[in-house]
């Protein structure tokens, strides 16, 4: 019987880890497929679809073991994203027989302990994939990174001053008062004010920079912002859809002013939590709808 050997599924989990790293440490779960698929020489038994799930065989098995990454700690997945964590970058420095042991190892100690919580049988051989929980899984991965895509794409069509709205608006939606938006022009580097009460007696007062671009925001850009705060209980917040350079973070993270970040990814996820709570004519800048879907085990 042709049979997807347990090394083979380890190359697969390697490559798919590689190839996140790559992207620069988060990738679309949809993406991970299509470029893990581009540098495996796949054959035609691996290409088949499963008779049940209508899945190409060996991307449910890497979905399927994937869970030995997350368990390893050497995987995050979050909204359709898998994001490689430090621990998984020194994994990627082992040999391929090393890291598929340490990666099974790690897998196991964990089945063993939640079997022991849960009272659950001896452990299953995690290689022989499920059919009903693959189908779950795909699903919805599939959906969270489709439904991203387009929140992405449609923020990317916005103008700079569209989506410093939506900052705006976002912010209304998680309690501020927004006295100041940054009219079309020269604004002095303030793009955005905010208060927790209609006056701005309350510390403390939020000074917002929005960069709008592919480009990150560089360590000069956030001492620009860190400049501008200038009264005490000034915090600042630089959000920027092209995200940050390393230079940039560590100078938020050492800066004397307490400043935060946000780069698209973060926004998309402030924007769902704090939907519900934002005034319709918010809600219209970007529109969302809930749908809901079957999720996977908790171990996937």
């Amino acid at each position: 019987m042709v049979k997807i050997s347990s090394d083979r599924i380890g190359e697969y989990l390697n490559t798919a880890l590689k190839v996140v790293a790559d992207n620069d440490g988060a990738l679309a779960s949809n993406e991970v497929i299509r470029q893990t698929g581009v540098r495996l020489s796949l054959n035609d038994y691996e290409q088949e679809r499963l008779e049940k799930s209508g899945y190409v065989r060996w991307t449910s098995y890497l979905h399927f073991n994937s869970v030995m990454l997350v368990k390893s700690g050497w995987l995050r997945k979050d909204a359709g994203k898998w994001y490689v964590t430090e621990e998984g970058l020194e994994a990627l420095t082992l040999g391929g027989a090393e890291f598929w042991q340490k990666a099974r190892t790690a897998y196991r100690s964990w089945k063993k302990q939640r079997d022991r919580e849960t009272g659950a049988g001896d452990i299953e051989d995690e290689e022989e994939i499920d059919d009903a929980e693959i189908t779950r899984l795909f699903t919805h991965e599939q959906a969270e990174s489709q439904a991203n895509g387009e929140i992405e794409r449609f923020i990317s069509s916005l103008g700079p001053f569209e989506f410093q709205d939506l900052v705006a608006a976002l912010l209304r939606g998680m309690g501020y008062y927004t006295p100041f938006i940054a009219p079309r022009g020269k604004d002095g580097g303030i793009d955005v004010i905010a208060y927790r009460d209609p006056l701005g007696t309350i510390a403390p007062r939020i000074i917002v920079q929005v960069k709008h671009r592919q480009q990150k925001a560089t360590v000069q850009e956030i001492r620009e912002l860190a400049g501008l705060l200038g009264r005490d209980g000034d915090n600042g917040l630089f959000v920027s859809t092209g995200g940050f350079t390393s230079d940039a973070e560590h100078e938020i993270s050492r800066s004397i002013r307490h400043m935060e970040k946000m780069d698209l990814e973060t926004f998309i996820r402030f924007w769902k939590r704090h939907y519900e709570a934002m005034e319709e004519v918010d809600k219209a800048m970007l529109p969302l709808r809930n749908i809901m879907l079957l999720a996977p085990t908790p171990s996937a």
